[in-house]
Order: C-alpha cells, then sequence, then structure tokens
C-alpha cells in the first residue's frame, strides 16, 4: 500500500520483460511465483485454483494474477510451457526479512515489541520453504499451463506461531495488538489435490519443527540478522 508502483514495476512489466526475452532467446519453459493473495476477499475455504479470483483486497495480488494471464497468453500465442506457483505463506531460514515471522523473530530477540493484527486470530497457511523448493523443482515438466497451489494444507492461527517462537528464543514477546489490516485476509488454506495429482508433492514439514529449525538459522546467523532492518 505504501509503494504501490514498486510492486508494478517489479512484477508486472518485469515479468514482461521475462516473457519477451523468453521469445527472443527461444526458452520454452517458464515457471514463476504466483501467490495465496490471488484469493483476495474469497470466503470459501479452502482456496482451490478452479476458484473465482475477482475480489482482490491487495494490488500485490492484483500483480500476480496478472502475471498468470500474461503467462496464459504467451502459452497461446508461442506455445510456452507456463507453470504458475501460488505459494502460501513461505517460511524458513533465509526467509525475507518484510514477512511477519522474520520481525517477530527479531524483536523478541532483541526485546522490542511486535504488532499483532486482528488481535492475533488470523490463519495462515504456512509453507517451509523446503517444501516449497521441492514443488518447485517437481513442476519442471512440459505441462502446457497450469495453476498449482503449494501450501501445507493445515492454517495454524498467528497468536500459535508466535509461541512456538517465543518457545524457541525462550523469550516472552511484547506484543502490541491491532486491527484487522485492510489489505489482510481473515484465513487461508490450499486446496492441493492439483499438486498431488500432478507433481506428485505432498509437504512434509510441521509447522512445530519449521519454526524450530527457523529460529535455530536465526540464532546461527545473528550478526548478520541484526544489520537487517525493515520498516
Amino acid at each position: 500500500m505504501i509503494n504501490p508502483f514498486e510492486y508494478e514495476r517489479t512484477n508486472i512489466l518485469g515479468t514482461l520483460n521475462i516473457l519477451e526475452l523468453m521469445k527472443e532467446f527461444k526458452i520454452r519453459d517458464f515457471i514463476f511465483a504466483s501467490g495465496s493473495s490471488v484469493y483476495g476477499g474469497n470466503e470459501k475455504i479452502p482456496f482451490s485454483v478452479e476458484d473465482k479470483v475477482d475480489k482482490p483486497i491487495s494490488l500485490y495480488g492484483v500483480t500476480k494474477r496478472a502475471n498468470e494471464l500474461m503467462a496464459y497468453t504467451y502459452h497461446k500465442l508461442y506455445g510456452f510451457n507456463c507453470i504458475g506457483l501460488r505459494f502460501f505463506t513461505v517460511y524458513g531460514p533465509w526467509g525475507r526479512p518484510d514477512m511477519a515471522y522474520f520481525k517477530f523473530t527479531r524483536n523478541i530477540s532483541r526485546g522490542q515489541p511486535i504488532e499483532v493484527y486482528n488481535y492475533g486470530h488470523m490463519k495462515r497457511d504456512f509453507t517451509y520453504i523446503d517444501d516449497i523448493a521441492e514443488g518447485t523443482i517437481k513442476s519442471l515438466k512440459p505441462v502446457g499451463y497450469e495453476i498449482i497451489n503449494l501450501g501445507s494444507d493445515h492454517p495454524v492461527k498467528l497468536s500459535y506461531v508466535i509461541s512456538l517462537i517465543e518457545d524457541a528464543l525462550g523469550k516472552k514477546a511484547k506484543i502490541k495488538y491491532l486491527p484487522r489490516h485492510a489489505a489482510d485476509v481473515f484465513a487461508t488454506r490450499a486446496e492441493i489435490k492439483k499438486a498431488r495429482e500432478l507433481l506428485s508433492w505432498q509437504p512434509k514439514m510441521k509447522i512445530e519443527e519449521g519454526i524450530k529449525r527457523t529460529i535455530e538459522w536465526f540464532l546461527e546467523n545473528w550478526k548478520w540478522v541484526k544489520r537487517v532492518r525493515v520498516g
């Protein structure tokens, strides 16, 4: 919401550049990251790739949906093999520093307060990075055009994830509870039947072990992590 033009330039113009370069250099295969944000304000849970995605609540989600449509057009016009993977709340070592779990970990470890929207009641389908990597590699197959959910199919409350971070760090969080953010959905959950059937993919990591491994990585890399500034 703060930098909408960055999303437009990166996700839409950036993807168009890639598609045009594929055409120029005769590259046929395109695997790209979409995301659960395309489901927007959909109320049916779990989210299925067969669902309509015409109720966006964030520009980020709009750009990701635009990527899917652009890929479909280039698939139809030029025969590209295009697979869009809708990732669901990816977490783990070397994660993006702007993600909530990373900011929570950093602030709790420093004794600084964390901001928790919707009073911690939101549910997210957290998916460990190793599972996402495996699903991405398995999508390297000539299937034409496909959109596939990659999620854990096991959503958990944000408050529970915070408690796991507290346990792993051995520190209690100083929490500032806030109302629900306008661009946040209440819950996400991936319907992953297509991933199972088309990719023979099944997520393996449970959230408890995944957070434990993430915090271990964080503590081992503290000297690097403490230099990261977000927001």
